[in-house]
């Protein structure tokens, strides 16, 4: 099981949304704290991005940024000009103000999106992603990030029979490919800590892949050590160095990570779900998951139903 096409797929609800926008300096616009995660590629010209808590960052043709954690920012064509807020429609894009078109070419060519998120879920492995990831242009680095930002440009600026499927395809393949070339990076780099040296390492990343690939399964840390060759002691304390929790409290949450799933989205039984994510009896799975979430599976069943 791929750990990280895994976690990403748990996380995300509803569907992607993506535009390409034409700007004619001056511009600039402003988004408000929400529960998306976003991103900006800038197919021409250049822009600055403002985070709320960071330094301006100079954004050239060819960069990718990722917001993971929802917080505002700004996004203008030079530092001194303002920002006009851009809102939040029902289909869950983002509407900015009308854009005023110049004389010949638009001077930058943005495609932005958004991801909305679980955050009541949330992973490690995305909350330990910095405010901003910036992913500047290279030559021959990234080429599939590369490939799947000019074939959702091409989708966006096109608008053909089929485009609606394509784009959110496009969109959920975008993510991992942010995701995987700043974790790429960090590691060639030397920087990796936390989930991004625990993908990056044998051991632990054997025993992730097994846990994702059947949490049903009755582990144990000595077994789980097995999966990467370590003794049960070894194994432990280099999980929860890197993972930042022991193995089997790993296990418990991604068992009910699971089970929060499959009660939203497929009509399984409590039993049922009970032996896919690694209970003995439906009143076990019942007890596990009111400790873990607060209410009984039937009733939170229900309320994801009703919301």
């Amino acid at each position: 099981m791929d750990v990280l096409s895994d976690v990403v797929a748990a996380m995300r609800t509803g569907r992607p949304h993506s535009a390409r926008r034409y700007k004619y300096a001056p511009w600039g616009l402003r988004w408000g704290d929400s529960d998306e995660a976003g991103f900006h590629v800038i197919l021409r010209g250049s822009a600055w991005l403002l985070p709320r808590d960071a330094e301006p960052v100079a954004l050239a043709p060819g960069d990718v940024v990722f917001l993971a954690h929802g917080q505002g920012h700004g996004l203008a064509s030079n530092l001194d000009v303002p920002l006009r807020d851009a809102r939040l429609l029902p289909d869950g894009t983002w509407d900015g103000p009308p854009e005023v078109a110049g004389e010949g070419c638009p001077d930058t060519i943005t495609l932005c999106g958004t991801y909305r998120l679980d955050r009541e879920r949330s992973h490690r492995l995305l909350a330990e992603l910095p405010e901003v990831v910036h992913l500047p242009a290279r030559v021959g680095g990234h080429r599939s990030l590369r490939a799947a930002v000019e074939l959702l440009g091409m989708e966006l600026e096109e608008q053909r029979p089929g485009t609606d499927a394509i784009v959110t395809s496009l969109l959920d393949t975008l993510l991992l490919y942010i995701l995987r070339a700043w974790w790429e990076g960090e590691y060639a780099a030397g920087r990796a800590r936390g989930w991004a040296a625990a993908l990056a390492d044998p051991a632990v990343a054997a025993a992730l892949r097994a846990i994702h690939a059947d949490p049903a399964r009755p582990w144990t840390v000595a077994r789980l050590g097995l999966e990467g060759g370590l003794s049960r002691a070894a194994f432990a304390r280099r999980f929860t160095e890197l993972v930042g929790e022991p193995p089997l409290t790993y296990l418990t949450w991604w068992r009910m990570t699971t089970a929060d799933r499959l009660l939203r989205d497929e009509g399984l039984s409590l039993r049922e779900i009970a032996e896919r994510t690694g209970y003995t009896s439906e009143f076990a799975f019942a007890k596990a998951f009111k400790r873990e979430y607060g209410v009984s599976p039937g009733r939170h069943r229900r309320a994801a139903a009703a919301g």
